[in-house]
């Protein structure tokens, strides 16, 4: 029997408890054929000694902007571990900005005013951006602050006569200008003059963020939206620039796309009947293990982290902001039982308590109207109340919680609620508790997109001051490891394929430099991505 490749001298945990451990591994047209004695009297193409390194199923992040990660990675870096006051920020961008072409944008990312004294604004921009209009990204993806020049290029000469927007905030000063920050769906006054965005700057994106997953062990992401060049998305022609990705082998990982609702439309479907989706009909499912079409996404609230995720009571210290939903309570209803009649697996993001009951009123009512087998999720079920998870349990729901945010934002995030809340934040055991599939994601470039440190704050729950945030809802590393294995493939319906170690599935798996079932809890996030092989080809070596 002559295979493609043969991986030995490895300590394989596969996940899988038929076989839960193997040392050699047996890989033809992509997929595994055998472990150990299964191989024997095999020849292989291929050859590789693993050296009694560690190895387990492929890292799969259920919550991923590729090509939104790689445009951060192209832009200027404004993270807490790179600024930690606006003048540092200023002084960052200044540098930075006297580096490009006059005229030309100034785009920077990850700034987060938890860390700062405040949001920037746009005269502090205008002092340091030499004329260049100037658009800054909130690391939540959730808001921009943008300059003068900006405004002006939007067609508001001193930043006058900027509108209010429908889901949408536009901070504006004493006078009533706008002050350059734009929240939720106002942020389109920025994103209208850069999108759509040339192809071939997609490619690079897409390249960077692809170096980037495969050092990190990832064989899979799900992008969660596109298409939508001022919401999510960089064209209309994203599924497109994926597509060339993917042939030009710029993609390494595999990808399941999620097209942004705005994309989605009224098509004469069957018999006369009014049909929710895509052009052709195209909807969840369509493609091949390489690329294919997920979930719709649909975004119904703001974030935790700017305060603007839509809640039942004020958030601490701001009596008078329950947050926004970014649609109509019944627009996203009608939205969502429109994607599950026509066929969509839909994911709402929803991070506050009055957003994610909003979400639930119309699981419900979609399964209520169409009953069918189908795993709708709920992007970052952030804010929970304990019948929250269970009635979402009860629906067959699926919550895709961010465990980096603990260690990122976890401080600030407590801050945001009355002190006794704390314990409804991002909660990890209660979900398996309630029979919950749990996936692992980070929401990069939000986070870092690293899953062992994702990993890591699901076990250890410890945030960036040391506190823990809420010990109860620690889960094991057994736990942690099937979610971002088995877990996230389980989200988008390919379980079947992946997230375990079996024969017939891909040949999707990471090499680790220790096993993470026997390294001490605290230095999981320490451990190190040595190789990452998809298809049974290694994509990446340290």
């Amino acid at each position: 029997m002559r295979l493609d490749a043969i991986y030995s001298n490895g300590h394989f945990r596969t996940l899988d408890p038929a076989r839960p451990t193997a040392t050699a591994l047996g890989v033809f047209a992509g997929r595994i054929v055998g472990f150990d004695e299964e191989l024997e009297g095999a020849t292989a193409d291929v050859l590789v000694d693993l050296e009694g390194a560690h190895a387990l199923p492929g890292f799969h992040d259920a919550h991923f902007h590729l090509s939104l990660t790689g445009a951060r990675l192209a832009a200027l870096d404004l993270r807490p571990t790179k600024v930690s006051s606006l003048a540092q920020l200023y002084a960052a961008v200044e540098e930075f900005s006297a580096t490009l072409p006059e005229g030309a944008w100034v785009r920077a990312s990850g700034y987060d005013q938890n860390f700062l004294e405040g949001h920037p604004t746009a005269e502090g921009l205008d002092a340091v951006t030499g004329g260049r209009p100037a658009i800054l990204e909130h690391v939540s993806g959730h808001m921009v602050v943008v300059n003068t020049a900006a405004f002006e290029a939007a067609g508001h000469p001193g930043r006058a006569g900027v509108p209010d927007m429908d889901g949408g905030t536009v901070a504006r000063d004493v006078d009533g200008l706008a002050n350059g920050l734009l929240q939720e769906r106002a942020m389109v006054l920025a994103y209208a003059l850069v999108r759509p965005m040339p192809l071939d700057e997609v490619q690079r994106n897409l390249g960077l963020a692809a170096e980037q997953a495969a050092r990190y062990g990832l064989t899979s992401v799900t992008e969660p939206g596109c298409g939508d060049a001022n919401m999510l998305g960089n064209t209309p022609a994203d599924f497109h620039s994926y597509q060339q990705a993917v042939e030009a082998n710029v993609l390494r990982s595999r990808v399941t796309l999620m097209p942004y609702c705005t994309t989605l439309h009224q098509l004469e479907g069957f018999k006369g009947a009014g049909w929710f989706g895509l052009d052709l009909g195209i909807r969840t499912g369509l493609g091949d293990d390489r690329l294919r079409v997920g979930p719709v996404k649909i975004v119904s609230d703001g974030s935790f982290i700017g305060r603007s995720a839509a809640m039942h009571h004020c958030y601490h210290g701001e009596p008078e902001n329950l947050g926004v939903m970014q649609f109509d309570p019944k627009e996203l209803r009608n939205m969502i039982v429109g994607a599950h009649e026509s066929g969509w697996q839909v994911a709402a993001h929803a991070i506050g308590d009055a957003a994610i009951d909003h979400v639930l009123d119309a699981f419900q009512e979609a399964q209520e109207r169409s009953p069918r087998a189908v795993r709708h999720r709920i992007e970052h079920f952030a804010y929970t109340s304990e019948a929250q998870v269970e009635r979402a349990a009860a629906l067959g729901a699926i919550p895709v919680p961010q465990g980096v945010f603990i260690s990122d934002f976890g401080d600030g995030m407590r801050d945001a609620v009355q002190p006794q809340e704390g314990e409804r934040i991002y909660r990890m055991r209660s979900l398996l508790d309630a029979g919950m599939v749990l996936p692992g994601s980070s929401d990069s470039p939000v986070s870092d997109g690293n899953p062992l440190v994702s990993i890591h704050d699901m076990v250890n729950r410890v945030t960036a001051s040391g506190a823990v945030l809420e010990p109860e809802e620690r889960i094991s590393v057994e736990e942690a490891v099937y979610a971002y294995t088995y877990g996230s493939a389980y989200a988008v319906h390919q379980e079947g394929d992946k997230g375990t170690l079996e024969r017939g599935k891909l040949a999707d798996f990471v090499v680790l430099s220790a096993d993470l079932f026997e390294v001490e809890p605290a230095a999981i996030k320490e451990q190190r991505v040595l190789r990452t092989v998809i298809g049974g080809r290694t994509v990446f070596t340290a």
